[in-house]
């Protein structure tokens, strides 16, 4: 049985979150037979619902031969001891879900790894006096990752286990930050692809970049970043990263374990933003994406949005034009639209990242480790009067070396000319 809260400034109502909850649900191998919803102004605090809600969900529970609940929300350990405790049954949150469909999709070590740090940090809060709890969990939804028997060590060793994930979280941040090094020094900018979990970004990532990515009508394929090369038309290559998809009520456990994939995020040059167009929350579901990345510090990064599944519309039915010039109506399967977004790409890049030409004093190498952290350096010379760097830099910096630009540099020139106007 599913139970869901629509509380007050919800994104979106009851009916839809049930649905999305039941997806998540058949994804772990659960079979949603019946649902109860409750408009308030927010969760009752001891049981979820309130007391009347409460004693319908027993009443049906039993008629439907209900063996698990499963509630729309992060519960807390307290309140998920009420609900079983009056239910007689057993009940598992949505964090849960989406932790076991994590744990289903972890493919890479990395990945694993930040599953197995998400599920442990959500469960330390719970393992106190809930041994039953936990025995109860063998063999069901909850125990992909760090397994039933890890699950039944002590608060202490778990925190053990944690802080030796957290290192090893840190090791493959320092070795992301290598990787991203090393693709500075090719001068290659860098597209991430975004949105709602199965959206189809990474079909649009195999359409862009003629590559094959892992692709299935499902949530949470895409775990790890995959990245691909793809060539723009002015003959300049860009790397295209596609990264875990959002869903509503993303649990922070995940945003936290996560960190050193969303980083890739942060050192994007541009954003795709990919919408499903068949999927009636469309909107609601760009609104959870936006509020994410305001989350987590992108609000201010340059975005584009493609609209995409044009070909899986209804015969008949055509979508306008877009709303504006950073829109693009596309389809992965068919290719539509894909030439107009590379031609906004190869646009966005080359704005975002101007080549720069600079002649550095030996008394500013702060501007040389800032060119070498945020731009892409593919020339350092070390000259009697200082540091002559060349290469790409995001434009937010350009201003803080013009006092070194060389002469050749396009940026210098372009204010020159306009100057003698």
């Amino acid at each position: 049985m599913l139970v869901a809260v629509q509380a007050d400034g919800a994104i979106w109502d009851a009916e839809t979150s049930l649905r999305e909850l039941a997806d998540l649900s058949r994804t772990v191998g659960l079979e949603p037979v019946d649902e109860i919803s409750q408009r308030a102004s927010h969760s009752d605090p001891g049981h979820y619902v309130g007391k009347g809600k409460l004693e319908e969900v027993k009443e049906r529970a039993a008629l439907d031969a209900i063996d698990v609940v499963v509630i729309d929300d992060e519960l807390s350990p307290r309140v998920q001891k009420n609900l079983e405790d009056e239910l007689g049954l057993r009940v598992i949150d949505r964090t849960t879900l989406i932790l076991d469909i994590f744990a289903q999709h972890a493919r890479t070590h990395e990945g694993r790894v930040q599953v197995e740090l998400a599920q442990y940090e959500f469960l330390l809060p719970r393992l106190l006096g809930r041994g039953g709890m936990l025995s109860r969990q063998g063999g069901g939804i909850g125990t992909r990752g760090p397994g039933e028997t890890r699950l039944e060590f002590d608060r202490r060793r778990v925190r053990q286990r944690i802080t030796a994930l957290k290192h090893e979280i840190d090791d493959i941040r320092q070795h992301r930050g290598r990787s991203r090094q090393r693709r500075r020094q090719q001068a290659m900018p860098l597209v991430a692809l975004v949105g709602y979990t199965n959206v189809g970004k990474s079909s649009l990532l195999s359409a862009l970049t003629g590559s094959q990515a892992q692709v299935a009508d499902a949530p949470f394929v895409t775990l790890d970043p995959l990245t691909r090369v793809m060539m723009l038309a002015s003959g300049q290559q860009v790397l295209v990263s596609d990264t875990v998809g959002f869903i509503s009520k993303l649990p922070t456990t995940v945003v936290a374990a996560f960190r050193a994939t969303l980083e890739e995020l942060n050192e994007a040059d541009v954003l795709i933003h990919v919408v499903d167009i068949t999927d009636p929350r469309a909107a609601e579901c760009s609104q959870v994406v936006h509020q994410i990345l305001g989350e987590i510090g992108l609000r201010d990064k340059p975005m584009i949005t493609a609209i995409n599944k044009i070909d899986a519309l209804p015969p008949g039915m055509v979508f306008g034009p877009p709303p504006d010039a950073d829109t693009f109506v596309v389809s992965a399967q068919t290719g539509a639209g894909l030439s107009a977004l590379r031609e906004r790409i190869d646009v966005e890049v080359n704005r975002e990242t101007p080549w720069v030409a600079a002649r550095i004093p030996y008394d500013r190498s702060d501007l040389v480790d800032l060119f070498h952290r945020r731009g892409q350096p593919v020339r350092v010379e070390h000259r009697a009067d200082g540091t002559e760097i060349e290469g790409r830099l995001p434009s937010r910096y350009v201003e803080r070396l013009r006092p070194f630009l060389l002469a050749r540099d396009p940026i210098l020139a372009g204010s020159r000319r306009a100057a003698s106007r």
